[in-house]
This record gives structure tokens, sequence and C-alpha cells, in this order.
């Protein structure tokens, strides 16, 4: 048993609970908050079979009412079109205020399930149930919410915090290697921005695990070792997440700092659809893309860029361009970001291992040299 970590905001305060197993819990743990009105679980298609099923079939159980919805796989899914589905599933069975919204899977499912639960009936419970890596780390925590908008991701939202977030580390077994990977992306930002002995135990066991060229090999491979190890360095992350968020809920300061690589990782993902680039891929582009910035413009020494390239190598994440894709449509993109203030990017630029800066004076003939590069 671990200690629940615990957000405290202007909104209220919940726990966060990472822990093998954690999802057998849910029954007692939504009964101690006092939630016994209907349960709506949206899941997507993949996820609904793995998961969905076995834990309706436990809050049944339990003597909760639930209610299932699945919607398509992908990031796709991030969309009106989505999120009237599930206005009309929602509506149309019935919903109350007292009910709430289970949002079992990734980021999507986070961000969209968390948006409808934030804006039907003006508002209703939600309870996040991250089941990938990028989702326990950094999505299901904090309260953002919303949908992708044609112009850019995540332009449409709201702010909706969790009465609870439950990430069960035995989830991610089924998850593929590159998803696995890509996850890895933000518990490695998070090194890099707040917690330097994060980044070194990082470090550390990759170079135990002697993974070779192809970076991180997955859960299946894991002894039972390894997974309680992975488990509490993946809590030492949500622990800077937790950190940022009660600091700063509605990213009025130093929230901002959990975008590093997002600015640039958000563009190439816009512009990177054939490619099918998941998020945290295009996330590592990002961060090696502002490290080179942050060392041109004397910030940083070339040796933290080395050291950050490095680890997300080992944990089979690339740092190059997409080929082909073109450096003005990118910061043509990153212009269009909602981070933009009155014109200018403001950049997440590290300073350190475990210290970042913001800063708006990055000149943009800078970035077309480090991208084109």
């Amino acid at each position: 048993m671990t200690t629940d970590l615990i957000v405290t905001t202007s909104s209220g305060s919940y726990p966060v609970v990472v822990a093998a197993g954690a999802l057998a819990s849910l029954p007692a743990r939504l009964a101690a908050l006092g939630l016994r009105g209907t349960l709506w679980l949206v899941s997507d298609a993949a996820v609904a079979t793995a998961y969905g099923t076995p834990l309706a079939d436990r809050l049944q159980a339990a003597g909760f009412r639930v209610q299932r919805h699945a919607v398509p796989s992908g990031e796709a899914s991030k969309s009106q079109d989505q999120l009237w589905r599930l206005y009309d599933w929602l509506l149309g069975a019935g919903v109350e205020r007292r009910d709430a919204v289970l949002a079992l899977g990734g980021g999507v499912i986070g961000d969209l399930a968390g948006y409808a639960a934030a804006s039907v009936l003006r508002g209703i419970a939600l309870i996040q149930l991250p089941t990938t890596l990028l989702a326990m780390v950094d999505a299901a925590v904090g309260g953002k919410t919303g949908i992708n908008h044609p112009l850019g991701k995540n332009l449409i939202g709201a702010f909706h915090q969790p009465r609870l977030v439950l990430a069960d580390t035995e989830t991610l077994a089924s998850l593929p290697r590159r998803e696995l990977c890509a996850g890895w992306a933000e518990v490695i930002k998070h090194g890099v921005i707040r917690d330097a002995g994060l980044f070194s135990e990082l470090e550390q066991l990759a170079a135990e695990q002697d993974w070779g060229a192809g970076g991180f090999r997955g859960w299946q491979s894991a002894d039972a070792r390894l997974t309680e190890r992975l488990t509490a360095i993946i809590r030492r992350a949500v622990a800077v997440k937790v950190e940022v968020v009660s600091r700063d809920e509605r990213e009025q300061g130093e929230r901002i700092t959990l975008n590093y690589g997002h600015t640039l990782g958000h563009a190439i993902e816009a512009l990177t659809d054939d490619w099918a680039l998941l998020h945290g891929e295009a996330v590592a582009v990002g961060m090696h893309a502002a490290a080179r910035i942050a060392v041109a413009m004397g910030l940083c020494s070339a040796e933290l860029v080395a050291r950050q390239r490095r680890l997300l190598q080992a944990y089979g994440l690339q740092v190059a361009l997409p080929h082909g894709l073109d450096p003005e449509a990118v910061l043509a993109v990153a212009l269009r970001d909602k981070k933009v203030l009155a014109g200018r990017i403001r950049w997440v630029l590290p300073t350190a291992l475990g210290s970042v800066v913001v800063r708006d004076d990055v000149p943009e003939a800078l970035v077309r040299a480090v991208l084109a590069s």
C-alpha cells in the first residue's frame, strides 16, 4: 500500500492513486466519496473489452448502476462529433447531476469524457481511470479537458478537476510497446523540468537493463522487482504533476512549465497525420528542439542536450523532425498555440536538469535554424 498523492486546488482536493491493482479498490473509493448515482463508463473500443467489462461487473456487484459507451480508438475521437455522441447518450439515457462519468483509457478518453462531464448539465462528477503511461503521468491529473479543432490541438475545453484519479499500472502490460515508449517522454519531461533525481533514476535504470538499440522493451518483459520499480518511478513522475497543479490550477504561472516540448510537439502532431505520430513521440522531438534552442541562447549546456537525447533514445524515442516536414509550417502552427501571448510564443527552456525558464524572446530565425537542422 502507498499513500495517496493529493491534488489541492481552489476547486477542492482529490486523491491520485498510482499502484498495481488499483482498479480493484474503485467501488470502495466511490462509496467513500459518496458517489451513489449512475456511473457513466466511457472507454475506447480496445479498452472496453480488456478492462471495461470486468470493471463494470465489479461495480455492479457492489451495487452501482453502470451505463457503458465506447468510442473509436485514436486522436480523431477528440472531436465535436464524438462529443455530441456522448451528449446524446448521456442526455438520452437520463443523466442526473448526482451521477459521475468514469473515463477509462488514455489521454483521448480522459480529455473527451472529461469535457463531457464538465459541460453536461453544467458539470457532473468525473473519475479519471488512466490505462496508458502518458495519461497516468500527465493527462489524467490536473483537470484539463477538451477536444481538438481543425486549427490546433486542445483549443476547445474546460478545467474540470476529477474527484479521483486511479492509475492501475497493471493495465500497462497490455499496451503496445510503441505507446509505452511514447509515455516515457512525459516521464522524462518531468525529470528535466523539476526533478533531476528522477532523471538520474531513469538513466540508471536504462543502463542496468541494457535494452539495446530498440530502447525500452515493455512491461511484459519485466519481472516483479522491475515492475515494482517502474511503478515507483511513475508515481514519482506523477508527484511532479500533482505539485505543480496544486500550486497553479489554471496555468496562470508555473504550470506552463509542464508544456516543455509541447509547443513544437503539438505543431508536429497537427502536421503529421500521414505519419500518425503519437503525442509522446512528437513531444520528444519538441523537447530536443527546445533544449537546442536553450543552448543557442546560452541558457544551458550542450551536455544537457546530449543526456536528454540519450535518455529519450534509451526509452525508444526519436528526436529528429519527421522527414519531409516543413519547418515553416511547424512554426506557423506553433504561433496558433493557446499559450501564445501578444503574438509571442512562450517557450519553456531548460537551464539545468530539474530547472526551466519561460521566455518569449526566442528569435524566429533561431527556431527555423534548429528545425531545419
